[in-house]
């Protein structure tokens, strides 16, 4: 706050008690001029008379009450401009010492399962409970509600695991995030090859296939994708490298085969290390290992 707003407001809050005053003694003082009768003159309706009766003292004092006690806030408490009063209160300092409350209480409840091996913790009602409240608030929005996934999410219910299902390998993941890159591959192969491996990527997951297309795509897999998926299409947890020999596609179905061959794929989840503790990090990974159990 500037100085001139500073002392604008010192002054109107100043002038503002001051006229408090003020008032409070003009009401309260006795009147010389009062008619005998202790009315004001005024007449209504010929016999409706106007008394000129004092404030009551109890509402006196209780106005003399509110105006002490105003004072004394706005010497404890900010309220004069750039002054912090003499408690040095502030909405921000109220709202930390709130906060830190809740942190406090919030790492009491979540260190009573840090110790704990995973296979108590995923017993446990409340720490359950505690990891679905945390997945659905860092990892619903790409793994869905549900933890079913969708298109280039995976599908945490069941037992497909990229990068591993273990439950430190979880951990690791939910920890450091995971990348996954598949480079394009249309110049080495050429239009023909794309065609060629696709179908033979067809055939090792029991899909529909031009048989001639994937025994001479079958070469071209062993020289270029065994690298990442394996000899016989299997995958790598090692590298993401995902099982091209089961139904499960992270890309929607197989229709996605050419388009990852040509154009490459690339997926990333970020590191959440930096919005989730341990002790957050170990409930959420053991709530996730618990979806593909049931």
């Amino acid at each position: 706050m500037s100085n001139f707003w500073h002392w604008t407001v010192i002054i109107v809050v100043a002038l503002h008690i001051v006229a408090y005053c003020w008032l409070l003694f003009a009401t309260a003082k006795k009147k010389t001029d009062k008619l005998a009768d202790n009315t004001t003159g005024h007449v209504w309706d010929d016999d409706i008379t106007e008394l000129d009766n004092p404030m009551p003292r109890w509402w006196l004092w209780l106005f003399v009450g509110t105006i002490i006690f105003s004072v004394i806030y706005l010497i404890l408490y900010p309220g004069m401009g750039n002054y912090k009063g003499t408690k040095e209160w502030t909405q921000l300092g109220e709202f930390q010492a709130a906060y830190q409350e809740v942190v406090e209480a919030r790492e009491e409840t979540y260190a009573a399962f840090i110790n704990k091996p995973v296979d108590e913790i995923i017993k446990d009602d409340t720490a359950m409970l505690l990891g679905q409240r945390i997945y659905a608030n860092n990892c619903a929005q790409c793994h869905a509600s549900d933890a079913k996934g969708g298109y280039g999410y995976p599908n945490l219910t069941d037992n497909d695991w990229k990068w591993g299902g273990e439950f430190e390998t979880i951990i690791q993941s939910i920890t450091n995030g995971r990348t996954g890159i598949m480079t394009p591959w249309a110049g080495p192969l050429g239009e023909e090859g794309v065609q060629q491996v696709a179908a033979y990527v067809r055939s090792l997951s029991g899909i529909e296939h031009d048989a001639a297309l994937a025994e001479a795509g079958a070469p071209k897999f062993q020289m270029f994708c065994t690298a990442c998926h394996g000899p016989e299409g299997k995958g790598n947890q090692m590298l993401g490298a995902p099982n091209l020999t089961d139904d499960n596609w992270l890309y929607g179905s197989h229709e996605i085969i050419e388009t990852a061959l040509y154009e490459g794929l690339q997926g990333h989840m970020p590191p959440q290390n930096e919005v989730l503790d341990e002790h957050r990090i170990k409930l959420v990974a053991a709530y996730v290992y618990s979806l593909s159990r049931k």
